[in-house]
């Protein structure tokens, strides 16, 4: 290709991924999501021919560009691309790659430096239209990534930006209960910004504190959270899942340090080392609202802490209504960000079908 694209690499949470101005992509999603696919190196689970990780948490891309709503500075679309598949998925946000889009719009110059903190507002455009506020810290009118926050799931500490979520009224149980089954077993299926099926522990003849290994490794347990996932996708009215990555599939169990709960989730297919932003407040709602499958009782006001396989994340839920019927008021959670690399890729070509004219790449060594 003629030129190289302007990307900025950028850890956001507990996720790694390639942000891009939406001006810089091209306009027709097929096209841009085949430039993306040669971008992070797919389809290849080594991806070694592109900037992804090998590993769906470092395979993400976030797309910002000026909102167009007067309610939101930017807009933030998030695409998950499959390592190993020629998939480019829009079906669900990451609010980890969320917490590097403030930093992003203001180093793009999208939105105006405010101050010692400047604050974001961004619409989440992908599943359902979501605004949230990021507070960046911008000491003299440059945004500031080091700091001494630290976060489970990342050995370094960074710059706090607190994510506040206001309330949309949506209801966070999409079947209209609260208590499903599939696959003769009891779930709860949420959606408080991610499509979540919460699971116990011990319907699944585990402990619940199982490493992301040993349950990876688990091929008669993968099957059947997959035939849970599939009906679980279907009745909370995302439909045909088969080719997407949600639902996330959550396994809970009580806290083993003082948190409200503990927690393996896959993603849907490999297990999270942590778990995502998003994943924890929908698990948090879950455990929240009475007469799930994962209902905590005698809770102290939050913020509440989600166990997870490498530490705990910290969020803040408020309820309003109850049973199936229970919305999210606000939440709010504290992310970091640093940036990586800023500068330009430059995308794999595209493949040329071959031609009777073109020599044959068979015995090619």
């Amino acid at each position: 290709m003629s030129g190289g694209i302007r990307c900025m690499l950028m850890r956001g949470g507990t996720s790694k991924g390639a942000y891009f101005l939406a001006a810089d992509l091209p306009d027709d999603a097929a096209e841009r999501d085949d430039m993306l696919l040669r971008v992070m190196g797919s389809p290849d689970p080594r991806q070694i021919d592109g900037l992804g990780g090998a590993h769906p948490l470092t395979s993400k891309v976030a797309v910002v560009g000026p909102s167009a709503g007067g309610d939101a500075d930017v807009d933030y679309l998030f695409l998950q691309v499959v390592p190993d598949q020629p998939i480019v998925s829009d079906r669900q946000t990451c609010g980890n790659l969320l917490a590097g889009v403030g930093p992003f719009a203001i180093e793009r110059g999208l939105v105006p430096v405010g101050g010692d903190e400047t604050q974001v507002r961004i619409r989440i455009v992908n599943p359902t239209p979501t605004i949230v506020v990021a507070r960046v810290q911008t000491p003299g009118g440059a945004v500031r990534y080091s700091g001494g926050t630290e976060m489970a799931g990342v050995p370094f500490p960074a710059a706090a930006i607190p994510l506040d979520f206001p309330g949309d009224g949506r209801l966070a149980f999409p079947t209209g209960r609260l208590v499903d089954r599939f696959d003769d077993t009891d779930v709860t299926c949420v959606d408080a910004g991610m499509p979540v099926v919460l699971m116990r522990a011990a319907d699944l003849a585990l402990e619940g504190d199982e490493s992301p290994a040993l349950l990876e490794a688990n091929a008669p347990l993968r099957a059947r959270l997959e035939r849970i996932r599939l009906a679980a996708g279907a009745a909370m009215g995302l439909g045909d899942v088969r080719a997407t990555t949600v639902p996330k599939l959550t396994i809970v169990s009580a806290a083993r340090a003082g948190g409200l709960v503990t927690t393996r989730t896959f993603i849907p297919h490999r297990v999270h080392e942590a778990i995502g932003v998003l994943g924890a407040v929908s698990v948090a709602v879950g455990c929240l609202a009475q007469g799930t499958i994962a209902t905590v009782d005698h809770l102290a006001p939050g913020p509440y802490r989600v166990e997870h396989p490498t530490g705990s994340f910290d969020v803040d839920v408020d309820l309003v209504g109850a049973g199936a019927a229970t919305s999210v008021a606000r939440s709010t959670l504290v992310r970091t960000a640093r940036k990586i690399m800023d500068g330009q890729v430059w995308p794999r070509d595209p493949e040329t079908p071959e031609t009777p004219e073109s020599p044959s790449r068979e015995g090619t060594p």
